[in-house]
């Protein structure tokens, strides 16, 4: 069996809760129909990392400025650059090799464009030759009020930089509360021949005259069926095509295990 990639997290801000693999129900805010019957649904939910914030921060826009709160600093201070997560600083210099010393990753920074702020996880992530991580909200959940994230895909294989996203304050002069407990983010692995070049270059769309008796024979199979399909039909032969083959072997080796720490 071909070797199972490895992805590794440096939790750098102590608080930071541990990444942990998306819940197939969204933690119970998708519908129950769809967790019960939907495969493409769940599997698109569950398919990453959730990231939280390492702290309740809250952030407001008012046009001009962004302000954040958080404890234990009392009322709204003004995000004119950038700022270290509380006490951290002194933390990092202290558990860093002396030529870091000085260079603590912030927490919160001011992005030029409008209403954009930028948030680190206090996370810096390894993955394995080939593989990135896309960064974007938590499939299926409800969003955050009054935030838009920009998605990001980084090649953690080789860069391996403090974990963060941009968001777009979108409610001017509404506060914007991001919590502790609740995750903010999903980190999806993503190997990287699956956004080559090359591979969007050797697409192809066919048109229905020149169909192949395959392609009518599989689309028959779902439009048409001998026997009628139960409720969840696809879900169930999906379950037991992942039980019966490795998802892994088609790479033959092109996944390899991450280096040991």
């Amino acid at each position: 069996m071909p070797d199972i990639p490895r992805f590794r997290f440096l939790r750098l801000i102590p608080s930071a809760a541990a990444p942990r693999r998306a819940d197939r129900d969204a933690g119970g805010l998708i519908p129950l129909r769809a967790a019960r019957w939907c495969d493409a649904l769940v599997q698109a939910t569950q398919h990453g990392f959730l990231l939280h914030p390492p702290a309740d921060v809250s952030l407001l826009w008012d046009g001009e400025r962004i302000l954040w709160h958080m404890a234990p600093f009392e009322g709204w201070q003004a995000l004119d650059d950038a700022i270290q997560f509380p006490d951290y600083a002194a933390a990092f210099d202290a558990a860093a090799p002396p030529g870091l010393a000085g260079f603590s990753p912030p927490f919160l920074t001011a992005l030029p464009e409008p209403g954009v702020v930028q948030v680190w996880t206090g996370l810096v992530a390894q993955t394995p030759p080939g593989w990135s991580l896309l960064l974007r909200a938590p499939a299926n959940a409800p969003r955050i009020p009054g935030v838009e994230h920009f998605e990001g895909l980084v090649e953690t294989d080789r860069w391996r930089g403090p974990l963060f996203v941009n968001l777009r304050l979108t409610r001017p002069g509404e506060p914007v509360h991001l919590r502790a407990e609740r995750p903010f983010l999903l980190a999806q692995p993503v190997p990287q021949a699956a956004y080559a070049d090359a591979l969007y270059e050797a697409a192809e769309t066919v048109e229905a005259a020149a169909a192949t008796p395959d392609d009518w024979a599989a689309l028959a199979a779902v439009l048409a069926p001998r026997e009628p399909r139960p409720p969840g039909a696809y879900a169930a032969e999906a379950r037991r095509a992942r039980k019966r083959s490795c998802p892994f072997a088609a790479w033959s080796g092109g996944l390899t295990s991450a280096p040991a720490p």
